[in-house]
Formats: C-alpha cells, structure tokens, sequence
C-alpha cells in the first residue's frame, strides 16, 4: 500500500529535490520525470519509477492506479504526498499530479543496430534542454532508430530535457559519445551522414539521400565544426528567405527528418 510524506523536512523529499542538479542526478545514478502521460509512455515502454510521488486528489485516476500497481509489482515506492511538496520537487508552481524517480538508462554506441531504422539524429554540442526534448519528439514522431549525442551535450535526464521530450525520452534510444568513436563506428557500415549547414549551396530539397541517414546538427550558437562537416557525406542548407540567417536547431532537424521521411517512403 501507498505510504504518505507530508513533511518537507524529510529525507527522501530533499534526495529527489537533489535529482535537479546534474551532479546529483550523476551521483544517484537517478533522474526526476513529471507528468501522467509522460509517466504512462514510461510503463507502457516497461520502465516504472523507483518512486512514485501522487497528490491525493488523484490517487483515484485510472492512470495513476496504473502506475501505483506498476511501481509496488516491480519492488518500487508508491508515495500520497501534498501538492505543497510536489511543487517542491517539480519545482513548479503548478505541478503535475505526478512525479516519478527513474534510474538512469542509456544504450551503448556498440548496441546500435543501424538496420533496424532509415533514420538517426545525430547532435553535436546541443546545449539547450528545450531544444533535445524537442529533438526526441520528432525522432519518436519520424521513427528514428535512435538520437547520438557528441561531445559536451546538456543532460538529456534533465528535468527541462524530460519535460520537452514529452515521454520520448523513454521511447527513442540515446547514445552519448564522442566525434571519433562515431565516426569510426559509422564507417563500419552502411550510413549516410548528412550535415545541416550554411557552408554549401546544396538545397535540402534537391538532395539525393540513402538510408540509413544520420541527420548531424550542430551547436546552436556555432554550427558544425570544419572537420565534422568535411567528414559528412552531404552538406545541405535550408533556405532562409527573410532576415533570420538560421532556424532553431530542434526545428531544422525537424524540416530535416521529415523530409528524408518523405523520401525513403
């Protein structure tokens, strides 16, 4: 059965409100999820939170009483607490009326099985939370095999980046690593790499492109590095027609990922 937390000044409460800075999250080997559908993504995935944090008020939903079974079967903690203390631990004002505990999981580059999808987004230094969430999204949304994050990219197991995700994060693998390993495991097989940048007169929607497409943005601020993009095997360049000389990185990727979608079908 559920136990209750209604105290701040308890132990638990201020571990999980740790889980919020990235050196705790490292530390713990844990991270903080929010939100019922997120959740539910989560246990329909087959993964369920060590601990469950639920308001009273809905402890009665049909999806929250999913989540409570889900989390006692598997040896988990289901906890009623206060919306005061939720608040607390999303660090919102107006929380959801469920917060979860999640270990921590990622796949290795050596588990990829680059056959199993036409699609892969690649990031490279990605250091907006907002910006990986989204590009999660649209890798669930396109099908991509996976998301492989290069070099010093923001912590996908952020409470911003899960918030974004929308429960991608639970369904679209994610590979963290650096610009050589990659390379040197992309060229053990089949794999076009495609790089979004301004340096090319190559028009995105002229390009020819081979599955598996490794989609590579680059840094929000700075782009691609000159030797990333003399690795791809193809620089393409979204038209700019007005003032703005570049998209937001997660909406390039996106443009992108449908339109490599639109051809492979």
């Amino acid at each position: 059965m559920p136990r209750q937390i209604t105290a701040y000044s308890n132990p638990l409460i201020k571990q999980v409100r740790d889980l919020r800075d990235k050196r705790h999250r490292r530390e713990q080997g844990m991270f903080l999820a929010e939100g019922l559908r997120i959740l539910t993504e989560a246990r329909e995935t087959g993964r369920v939170p060590r601990y469950l944090f639920f308001a009273a008020a809905s402890a009665a939903h049909p999806l929250v009483v999913a989540l409570i079974d889900a989390v006692e079967a598997s040896g988990g903690d289901a906890i009623e607490t206060t919306p005061d203390i939720l608040s607390k631990l999303s660090g919102k004002d107006n929380p959801q009326a469920v917060v979860g505990v999640f270990a921590a999981f990622e796949t290795p580059l050596s588990a990829l099985d680059r056959t199993t999808a036409p699609i892969w987004l690649v990031a490279e230094r990605l250091r907006d939370p907002g910006n990986l969430g989204t590009i999660l999204r649209t890798g669930d949304a396109v099908g991509a095999g996976g998301l492989i994050l290069i070099g010093e990219c923001v912590d996908p197991f952020s409470v911003e980046a899960v918030r974004a995700s929308m429960g991608a994060l639970f369904t679209v693998p994610i590979v963290r690593t650096d610009w050589a390993p990659f390379l040197a495991w992309l060229r053990g097989g089949p794999g076009q790499l495609v790089g979004l940048s301004l340096q090319t007169e190559h028009d995105y929607r002229s390009a020819e492109y081979a599955a598996p497409t490794f989609l590579l943005t680059g840094n929000e601020a700075q782009g691609l590095p000159e030797e990333f993009e003399a690795a791809c095997d193809l620089l393409v360049k979204l038209p700019m027609l007005g003032k703005a000389d570049s998209l937001n990185a997660a909406v390039a990727t996106a443009v992108m990922a449908y339109e490599v979608l639109a051809r492979h079908r």
